[in-house]
């Protein structure tokens, strides 16, 4: 799998299509990174219905993910988790192409 959710990640992702009242059927989750943050890149997550042409798509047990190529690049291999811990509350990724993290996990350097 190119890019892999939690269960409890999806059933975040889920939870808040159905707060926002997407649609369900057209909504895509879209990861990727951009420059900045403290290591060099940060990681993005953003619910779309847009889909570029040359996006890579794929499922993950019914939610449909695109990622633009360049962030696939280092997006590959990469697992996605959700954390509701005392010392916050979002999403981890555990990127096996980062050469190294930031103290807070929102950012990487590769």
């Amino acid at each position: 799998m190119p890019i892999n959710l939690s269960d409890t990640a999806k059933r975040e992702i889920k939870s808040i299509i159905e707060q926002q009242e997407l649609d369900a059927e057209s909504v895509k989750l879209r990861v990727g990174v951009k420059g900045g943050g403290c290591s060099g890149f940060s990681y993005l997550l953003d619910l779309t219905e847009t889909q570029r042409d040359n996006d890579e798509e794929f499922e993950v047990e019914g939610l449909r993910v695109v990622c633009d190529p360049k962030s696939y690049l280092y997006l590959n291999g990469t697992s996605i988790d959700f954390k509701d811990e005392v010392m916050g509350r979002g999403f981890v990724f555990n990127n096996p192409n980062a050469t190294s993290t930031c103290g807070c996990g929102s950012s990487f350097s590769a």
